[in-house]
């Protein structure tokens, strides 16, 4: 497995017109390996691709890939990086092998960490209709959301000392759980996307099917509960629309963001 990083250069049309899709960003990214066919469908409980875009400040924004292999960017840097400044040595991308810090993982570690996912649920409207995906809106929502993942995925978010909460005992006024004040997690950037799914197999002219999705990007401590589980996360990602850029979990230590 590796660990790749890539600067995106915004004041570029190419970088605005991949940011600007993330079917457009996800095409850019499978195509940094040349094994890889369009057509190859992502093994169900092995290692695949995943990718996340941290937007660190105004004009910058990285892109973050995990990966079996090495990926081979230069497409990526002639289109949204800096290409005159590319050399052997530094060709506008960095790739580290992340099989080291996936063996070291142990039960207790305690980590800083970084989640982009898109949180749903599944509702009925009415008893005899099938039951739809739908996300979910609110941070206190969204919170619930990654806490019902911890023990699947190997973690466990950590909780605020007592002298730390806003709230007494985490809970609002009317004496419900509240774990936005309970827990050692926030969340932010919110967006909500709509854009149109290409088909492949569509003739010219043909209607495409619209893809809306609500991605949050979820900051936090957590301690290693079951290293394997979490190797497994780490490698094949949480929850839904990963090739849209969702699912991807980093690990750094504690006093930085993953």
């Amino acid at each position: 497995m590796f660990l790749t990083r890539f600067r995106v250069n915004t004041a570029r049309p190419g970088a605005r017109r991949l940011l600007s899709s993330p079917q457009v960003l996800h095409a850019a990214v499978m195509s940094s390996f040349p094994s890889l066919l369009p057509s190859d469908a992502p093994p169900p409980d092995g290692p695949r691709v995943l990718w996340r875009l941290d937007h660190t400040a105004r004009a910058e924004v990285m892109l973050y890939v995990v990966s079996p292999e090495p990926p081979e960017m230069t497409h990526l840097v002639e289109q949204a990086g800096w290409p005159a400044a590319a050399t052997s040595s530094a060709p506008g991308w960095e790739s580290r092998p992340y099989g080291p810090l996936l063996d070291r993982l142990t039960p207790g570690e305690q980590w800083a960490f970084r989640l982009t996912a898109n949180p749903v649920h599944y509702i009925r409207r009415k008893a005899d209709e099938p039951t739809k995906r739908t996300a979910h809106i609110t941070p206190v929502h969204q919170m619930g959301w990654l806490l019902k993942q911890q023990e699947r995925c190997g973690f466990r978010v950590l909780e605020k000392p007592a002298d730390q909460r806003l709230l007494p005992s985490g809970t609002t006024h009317t004496g419900q759980p509240h774990d936005g004040d309970r827990y050692e997690l926030t969340v932010h950037d919110k967006r909500a996307l709509s854009f149109a799914k290409s088909r492949g197999s569509a003739t010219p002219g043909a209607r495409k099917a619209p893809v809306s999705l609500v991605t949050v990007t979820f900051d936090g401590r957590l301690e290693v509960t079951d290293p394997e589980k979490l190797r497994r996360t780490l490698r094949q990602g949480i929850g839904k629309a990963k090739a849209y850029g969702c699912g991807l979990l980093t690990l750094a230590p504690l006093g930085t963001t993953g």
